[in-house]
């Protein structure tokens, strides 16, 4: 369904809503007379260019574009369309444009995940908090790719292609580090004709060649836990995409985290012993970095552990927990993930850098928490 425009100081912005989604489908600048296109066959084919973002926040809906926005604008002549194609490749291979869900709709009104993926704690938490998730609508044109990355927290995630084409490369985990330079920096492109200089890079000789994916629309590719990849839009593509995080990868996530406080602490070290309060420091700068820290990584523990107590405590069915939300979980389920929460909080009370933490405020304490994980641990393994 057609929104309308929604009006800037630079131009409008077309808005299209399929659903609870919102997709921004075109740019018109102020001098311009005609709508740029959205590329899937609607509007001739112009050239995406950079505009600052945020974009533009629905606020009946509480729907937003984050990110930069980008525009379609028309060159003058062919050299410029060379030109801009290349700075297309530059500037824009991470920057889709993204829709987001109306966090007051349920995607489970869209599309119902496999049994496989449906234990995800991560959205879980993060809704249980409402402030955000790790759902995502990617959007790019042909030519556009993501830079070579593991996903966040090392978690697991999956994409499904509405429309359109991509191409995966993989590389099993470990394998990234023989593709480290000299510097002892990961590569940006792992396509790049740089990578077979090996005074840049050493260790290229020991790596691998990738596992190459070509992704159909409606076809689903699962993304394990620490798997670098890097993807490119084989013909303008539309995902959905999920990050999602369970008691099968619990322990890569905290085994991820405790490397990156170490990176932190290397970094800043130099002032370890002048500035005041600097553990509390390098937690500050770890979650401004990964966007968690070890005080975050209990609260979610902590909730996750709960609802999955409360499930086990009233014996309830599957997919059913307090206030209605759904899980498809069942008492066995339940059950393992409370086993491995259990083992990652041991590990996570007894770090040092976690017992330097003010925990004075947590409710419950970690050693009330713990040992009721093991007490039901315990239980489930002696019925």
């Amino acid at each position: 369904m057609w929104l309308g425009e929604l009006h800037s100081p630079w131009g409008s912005v077309g808005v299209l809503c399929v659903g609870p989604v919102v997709l921004v489908v075109g740019i018109r600048l102020l001098d311009q007379e005609e709508w740029g296109p959205v590329g899937w066959g609607e509007r001739p084919q112009w050239t995406w260019a950079i505009l600052p973002g945020p974009l533009v926040v629905h606020p009946r809906s509480r729907l937003e574009v984050i990110g930069r926005a980008r525009a379609w604008v028309r060159p003058s002549s062919s050299g410029e369309q060379r030109d801009a194609d290349e700075a297309v490749r530059r500037l824009t291979s991470r920057t889709w444009c993204e829709g987001v869900w109306n966090r007051d709709s349920s995607a489970e009104d869209v599309f119902t995940l496999p049994v496989y993926f449906s234990s995800d704690w991560l959205n879980e938490y993060w809704d249980a908090l409402d402030v955000d998730d790790y759902r995502f609508i990617y959007m790019g044109p042909t030519g556009t790719w993501s830079p070579f990355h593991a996903d966040i927290f090392r978690s697991f995630s999956w994409s499904v292609n509405i429309c359109g084409r991509k191409k995966w490369f993989f590389f099993p985990p470990g394998q990234e580090e023989a593709l480290r330079d000299c510097h002892g920096g990961l590569p940006y492109d792992v396509t790049s004709p740089a990578l077979l200089d090996s005074r840049l890079y050493p260790m290229r000789k020991h790596c691998s060649p990738p596992l190459e994916l070509t992704q159909e629309a409606g076809e689903m590719v699962f993304v394990p836990s620490g798997w670098h990849h890097q993807v490119h839009n084989l013909e303008d593509t539309i995902s959905i995409n999920h990050n999602w995080v369970n008691g099968c990868n619990l322990a890569n996530m905290w085994h991820f985290l405790q490397q990156e406080l170490r990176a932190v602490q290397q970094e800043v070290s130099q002032w370890r012993d002048t500035m005041p309060d600097w553990h509390r420091h390098c937690q500050v700068i770890m979650r401004s970095c990964s966007g968690i820290n070890f005080e975050e990584f209990y609260h979610f523990l902590k909730i996750i552990a709960e609802r999955r107590l409360l499930l086990l405590a009233k014996g309830m069915g599957p997919g059913t927990m307090e206030g209605g939300v759904g899980t498809g979980l069942g008492p066995q389920q339940a059950a393992f993930d409370v086993s491995r929460i259990t083992e990652v909080l041991a590990s996570v009370v007894a770090h040092p850098d976690f017992q330097k933490l003010d925990t004075s405020m947590f409710s419950p304490q970690p050693e009330e928490l713990l040992p009721q994980l093991e007490e039901v641990v315990a239980t489930a393994a002696s019925i």
